[in-house]
């Protein structure tokens, strides 16, 4: 298996007003994307990947020979990997709202000609489906061969399995959740909180003020950071080892968690956009596709028509095992075919991402069994194989 190498992102600038289910509407957006692979002639063996919170359209590959530069699902996609870029054609799209390069709230609001800031449409996990569809149109793709995401993007798969069912064969949905619980909302509106509070976000419009609300970004990193890793990791990798081998009987870091924990929200404050943090938690909150259907999942997935790979982690308390019972219970009620994997892996919500033989082996075997549809010739026009 070998890397992409360089890869390269590239935009398109859709002219169309997108309506969004606020009621708002954005007049034209730039999306920006990558593609790795090769497109085949019949345009059958396109997947879509969606991003997670923190992530982008930049999937896999580099961007230069520097190693920081990796696509945030490398270890996933390309040549000879999980999903084989030899074998399909792989689109990464960042959504709207974000902070790198689609259009979000720190570009010109073309009202007023200063950047959206606050005033940037609060967008959903349907909304982003949406302008998915309409870049999907614009390369000429009908059906996707597969629609595949990670928690939050795991959100957007199976949000494309409801509003389009005949425009995917497959929907991959790992980490997630058909909704949300009262405990995730609560630590995503904590979060909120943090950066709404911080005197630097100045109700939204810091861009104009040369500050950026770091306080607030780092304390959010550090609160969903909590939430991405198990009890089982932290006790394994800190502990409670002390940072200088003795207590400091100040406010300062004595234990390694806590240098760690501050190092990521850090990180995190120096690239992510505070506005764009409140964006797309607001996304994870309001995704409930069930909503409409009185709660009952199995009627919200009773039109879907593709075939289904869900993958679960038994350390994952922020989206878990549970969560993934109910949508494969929905499925079997309604008959669709579905694969299920529940990996017994330490490393919490942060599994979907990382390497286990187990875990790649079982997405490798489901994208080779999907290719033979396509490369055996036995795909029948809109319906999934």
């Amino acid at each position: 298996m070998t890397s992409l190498g360089i890869v390269a992102p590239q935009s398109m600038f859709f002219s169309t007003p997108l309506p969004l289910q606020s009621g708002a509407k954005l007049c034209d957006y730039t999306l920006v994307y990558e593609t790795y692979g090769t497109l085949n002639a019949d345009h059958s063996n396109a997947v879509l990947v969606c991003h997670a919170l923190n992530a982008s359209h930049h999937v896999a590959g580099y961007y230069s020979e520097d190693a920081s530069t990796k696509g945030w699902w490398d270890n996933m996609i390309g040549p000879g990997k999980a999903l084989d870029t030899n074998k399909y054609f792989v689109i990464g799209v960042n959504n709207l709202g974000s902070c790198f390069g689609s259009t979000g709230p720190m570009h010109a609001n073309p009202a007023t000609g200063k950047p959206y800031g606050a005033h940037f449409p609060v967008v959903t996990v349907e909304d982003w489906v949406q302008s998915q569809a309409r870049l999907a149109d614009a390369l000429g793709i009908q059906q996707f061969a597969a629609v595949m995401g990670g928690s939050l993007g795991g959100m957007q798969a199976l949000a494309w399995s409801i509003l389009f069912p005949e425009r995917l064969r497959h929907c991959v949905v790992i980490a997630s959740t058909p909704k949300l619980t009262a405990q995730n909302i609560a630590f995503d509106d904590v979060a909120r909180q943090a950066i709404l509070t911080d005197p630097d976000y100045h109700g939204g419009d810091f861009y104009e003020h040369g500050v950026v609300p770091k306080n607030g970004l780092r304390v959010a990193r550090m609160l969903g950071h909590i939430t991405y890793l198990s009890d089982d990791d932290m006790a394994v990798k800190f502990g409670r080892d002390l940072r200088s081998g003795a207590y400091q009987f100040g406010f300062g870091i004595d234990f390694e968690i806590e240098s760690y924990l501050r190092y990521q929200g850090d990180k995190f404050s120096e690239y992510f956009d505070a506005n764009t943090y409140l964006l797309i938690t607001k996304a994870l909150d309001y995704f409930d596709p069930a909503k409409d259907f009185g709660g009952d999942l199995t009627k919200t997935l009773s039109n879907t028509r593709a075939e289904f790979l869900l993958v679960s982690f038994s350390t994952d308390w922020r989206f878990a095992p549970e969560r993934s019972h109910e949508m494969v219970q929905a499925l079997v009620n309604n008959k669709r075919t579905v694969t299920y994997a529940e990996i017994n892996a330490p490393h919490g919500h942060d599994a979907f991402l990382l390497d286990d033989k187990r875990y790649m082996n079982v997405v490798s075997a489901y994208f080779a069994r999907a290719y033979k549809e396509i490369d055996g010739g036995s795909l029948k026009a809109g319906a999934s194989a």
